[in-house]
């Protein structure tokens, strides 16, 4: 179960990563939408970290990462880092879910880097919240 696309060979097109997530496919793409047209930041399809991430999209502005898009079977994983002073503006806005991986989330500096499984309607709204403090920063 949430499988990602690790052929490194087939490097594969957005529409294929959409199909890939499944029913999670379309908050995939309103996602990527959302940093599109709200951040005016381009996507670009990468493999980045190494044979168990996958193919993801990773949103960049200049050189400063924004996130990370990885492709799943039936879902997708947001990978972002926010400081301490973020994830505490955030937190109590959050689904219970989105809290739990706050709480685990893994240290860096003054914060840490999250992977945040979107299944649907409430992980996206978790999601783009997150996002947009990062925005902000």
């Amino acid at each position: 179960m949430y499988e990602r696309m690790l052929d490194k060979s087939a490097r594969p097109t957005l529409e294929q990563m959409i199909a890939y997530c499944g029913e999670a496919g379309p908050w995939y793409q309103r996602l990527c939408s959302f940093l599109e047209g709200q951040a005016e930041i381009e996507g670009e399809i990468r493999f980045p970290y190494g044979n168990h991430y996958g193919w993801g999209v990773s949103y960049r502005r200049g050189k400063k990462l924004i996130c990370t898009l990885f492709c799943e079977a039936g879902a997708f994983t947001m990978m972002l880092r926010l400081s301490n002073a973020q994830y505490a503006a955030v937190y109590d806005k959050l689904s219970a879910g989105a809290q739990q991986v706050v709480d685990a989330r893994y240290p860096c500096s003054d914060g840490g880097w999250i992977h945040l499984r979107v299944l649907g309607q409430t992980q996206f709204e978790d999601a783009k919240k997150l996002l947009s403090l990062k925005l902000l920063g």
